[in-house]
């Protein structure tokens, strides 16, 4: 009788797990943008591509980059947002960052300040060197290419530094 429940549990459970559907675009996908975009000053990849920051000058600097094989260049970063969820960067309210920053070829650098930071979005800087020295929101960009196309890449994070 076990056996018969137990075959019958993994029948059912086989069955409910073939039935899910994906529900559109999700950050998490495999779904990759045509032209990659890379961050070319990185520190390191915790789960996502990550810069540092230093407290002696408490710059944030972002250089985005996109290969020179693609054919394209990057006209600027329409929008900056400073926030957990990629959709903050398809809005047009509530963002880091309203200004267009203009491209060179193919790449942009996005920069900002620690005080700057904490003045936008109302967070802390954590203390320098643990394991908590990263900011509590990530750097969502909306990159324009010169033909008008735009690219949402993955995230951005920050670790402070001493």
């Amino acid at each position: 009788m076990f056996k018969n429940f137990s075959l019958t549990a993994i029948i059912a459970t086989m069955i409910l797990l073939a039935a899910c559907k994906k529900d559109g675009f999700n950050p998490m996908t495999d779904t990759k943008p045509d032209i990659p975009v890379t961050v070319s000053n990185l520190y390191g990849t915790f789960v996502a591509p990550t810069v540092a920051s230093n407290t002696t000058d408490s710059i944030i600097k972002i250089t985005l980059s996109i290969p020179a094989t693609s054919g394209r260049t990057i006209k600027e970063i329409t929008r900056v947002a400073s926030a957990t969820s990629y959709k903050s960067v398809q809005v047009t309210t509530g963002l880091y960052n309203t200004a267009p920053i203009p491209g060179s070829g193919t790449s942009v650098t996005f920069t900002s300040t620690l005080r700057e930071y904490i003045n936008k979005t109302g967070k802390t800087v954590p203390a320098p060197n643990t394991a908590s020295s990263f900011l509590s929101t990530y750097f969502f960009f909306l990159v324009t290419l010169d033909d008008g196309s735009t690219i949402i890449p993955t995230y951005v994070k920050v670790y402070v530094t001493k």
